[in-house]
């Protein structure tokens, strides 16, 4: 199974895991919210929801509101399936942090321990301190020949990346200060 899969089976247990829904609903809510699934299609989704119904982790049901219509098919967590979710959830291994699988992450975290956030948000904030760093004696290297769209990119780059490291700071330190809390204020 391709990590974006895992990923979207992910995303879909977490989202079921606040309730019923319907293949429509799953992904609005998906394309509105989780990031890398901006443009997922049905062509994804119900495949990923085959797969999860065959494993047993999510069950379906059909009504239809008339006699003639085709029944609205409504996706919901197995006890398998709750438990397949806790225990994604618990995960905080290196590809947490990573751009694809770090938005998604966080969109569950008010179900994550508090610990395992702490160590996705260190492990995403280690990872762009790094690529700041790398960025930063790249552009130092390259000033004498960089034209000035390169430099303005570059710099934007940097800030951009300077930015979520502080925001991820702030987080790290509200995770430490109130573990119990959940989330940041806003």
């Amino acid at each position: 199974m391709s990590r974006r899969s895992e990923l979207l089976d992910f995303a879909i247990l977490g989202l079921l895991h606040e309730g019923p829904s319907h293949g429509y609903d799953l992904r609005r809510r998906l394309n509105s919210a989780l990031g890398p699934f901006r443009a997922l299609s049905y062509g994804s989704l119900y495949p990923a929801l085959k797969g999860l119904l065959t494993r047993g982790l999510i069950a379906q049901s059909g009504e239809a509101a008339t006699p003639s219509a085709r029944p609205r098919i409504s996706y919901e967590l197995t006890a398998d399936g709750k438990e397949a979710f806790e225990e994604l959830v618990s995960r905080a291994g290196a590809d947490t942090a990573d751009d694809d699988t770090f938005e998604v992450r966080m969109a569950f975290f008010a179900r994550t321990e508090s610990e395992v956030r702490r160590l996705i948000l260190e492990g995403r904030r280690h990872q762009l301190q790094a690529r700041l760093d790398a960025a930063r004696a790249d552009r130092a290297r390259r000033r004498d020949r960089a034209d000035q769209w390169s430099s303005a990119l570059a710099r934007h780059g940097e800030e951009s990346a300077e930015r979520e490291v502080r925001w991820l700071s702030e987080l790290i330190d509200a995770e430490r200060r109130h573990p119990q809390d959940p989330g940041p204020q806003p």
